[in-house]
């Protein structure tokens, strides 16, 4: 199979270029990047697709999502969560282990792999647990899930409060040639918080989450990844102590990467204006001071991903008060919209930076040498992104099934028009 991307302008953030160009692939990989590519010469049979005024990006990796699939598919699945990753230009994500049953042996990364490749239109990498069962007192199967090709192990949803068991696991991660994708919280000090502390919180009558919660963890973990020598990412990460640590821990020459979340770069506690478990995300909405914080931090590359934590639940999971909803929220079919508008069109971001930080440095960062640029040899996973669409969100479009997000009805600038994964067209805008 071949296809045809005529009219577009690559933007390849490995060779930190961007230029007029047409785009040919055959089977799953680019062919041929050069001006003028004719249909004769692509070759009978090529299919053809305009990208007039439109950026040829590559595919976006998303080292961040819960597809809820085993067990939990009532939320998302396999086949719901890759057309939602397809519809928002994602073209591989990391799946989180925290599933039921958790994602703890090899069989269960094998079993989640062999299924993605017939139900997902787009690459699914399944993450291992760090403990079995994600309870925090026995190592899972590390060297098995690294065979089964799982590529980082994450306790997502929580920490591994035991630092001594959690050490252990850093080394047999580093044995085994994985990454450790951690979400830093100090369960201890959670205290049943449902958003941040401030006045806010108080003026809603909620239980407030410090943002020493995170930090505390974060330091921990940085500390431990420097003794063992295992690659750490941090995911999520939402206050401006988190973006300083990481950046002493990158001057110190440590291998400490960090993730921002589109919702966390956009949104304050200041825009919660009522009582909705739509705004209840795990770790919440901080302060404008830590927005800012997160903000240089991806602007001066201290800060090196864009991810989701694509997190959806069942309606009456988030349709109600915070003191009672999942914390959670959908975030693949927003991301490249809310980034572009956010970071981008208010040249926060340049269009090369925001494709390092969703597409280059994510590849980096698994190793996947042949994703994460747009140059010939390289896996034909590709997305169509108009910068100058303008509309707004509307849940209701999402093919995930999760709808809670806080940003139905929000106006945006930036929009997917086509997403290529291996070479087939998974989505394109009708």
């Amino acid at each position: 199979m071949k296809l045809l991307i005529q009219n577009g302008t690559v933007v390849d953030p490995k060779s930190q270029k961007v230029f007029h160009s047409d785009v040919l692939t055959e089977d799953d990989r680019i062919v041929k990047i050069s001006e003028n590519i004719s249909p004769e010469e692509a070759g009978e049979g090529t299919e053809l697709l305009d990208a007039a005024g439109c950026y040829v990006m590559p595919g976006f990796i998303d080292l961040h999502v819960h597809f809820r699939d085993p067990g939990l598919e009532y939320k998302e699945t396999l086949a719901t969560g890759g057309a939602a990753a397809a519809h928002g230009g994602v073209t591989t994500v990391c799946a989180m282990p925290n599933t039921k049953p958790v994602i703890d042996t090899k069989e269960k990364v094998e079993e989640v792999h062999n299924r993605a490749k017939t139900e997902s239109p787009i690459h699914v990498i399944q993450l291992g647990a760090v403990t079995k069962g994600q309870k925090g007192e026995e190592l899972a199967d590390i060297q098995g899930m690294a065979e089964a090709g799982c590529m980082a192990i994450s306790e997502d949803g929580k920490s591994v409060m035991n630092a001594s068991l959690y050490r252990k696991g850093m080394k047999e991660a580093k044995k085994a040639g994985l990454r450790i994708f951690a979400h830093c919280e100090d369960i201890t000090m959670v205290e049943g918080g449902v958003m941040n502390a401030d006045a806010k919180a108080e003026a809603l009558g909620l239980k407030g989450i410090t943002n020493s919660v995170e930090d505390v963890i974060v330091a921990r973990d940085i500390l431990l990844a420097k003794e063992t020598g295992v690659r750490l990412h941090l995911c999520h990460c939402s206050t401006k102590d988190s973006v300083e640590m990481i950046r002493l821990a990158k001057e110190e020459g440590l291998p400490v990467t960090g993730e921002v979340c589109p919702h966390h770069f956009t949104l304050s506690t200041d825009d919660i204006v009522e009582d909705d478990g739509n705004y209840k995300m795990n770790p919440p909405l901080r302060s404008k001071e830590d927005v800012e914080a997160l903000k240089q931090g991806l602007k001066d590359g201290i800060m090196d991903v864009i991810s989701t934590d694509h997190a959806p639940h069942g309606e009456k999971e988030k349709n109600c008060s915070m003191k009672k909803a999942a914390f959670g929220i959908v975030g693949l079919e927003t991301s490249a919209a809310l980034t572009y508008t956010e970071l981008v069109d208010t040249g926060i971001l340049t269009i090369l930076q925001m494709a390092e930080k969703m597409s280059y440095n994510p590849a980096k960062i698994l190793g996947l040498e042949e994703k994460g640029a747009v140059e010939e040899g390289t896996t034909a996973d590709l997305v169509i992104f108009d910068p100058k669409a303008e509309y707004e969100i509307d849940k209701e479009t999402f093919c995930s099934k999760g709808k809670n997000t806080p940003f139905d009805g929000r106006k945006v600038k930036g929009k997917v028009r086509c997403t290529i994964s291996d070479g087939r067209v998974v989505y394109q805008e009708a």
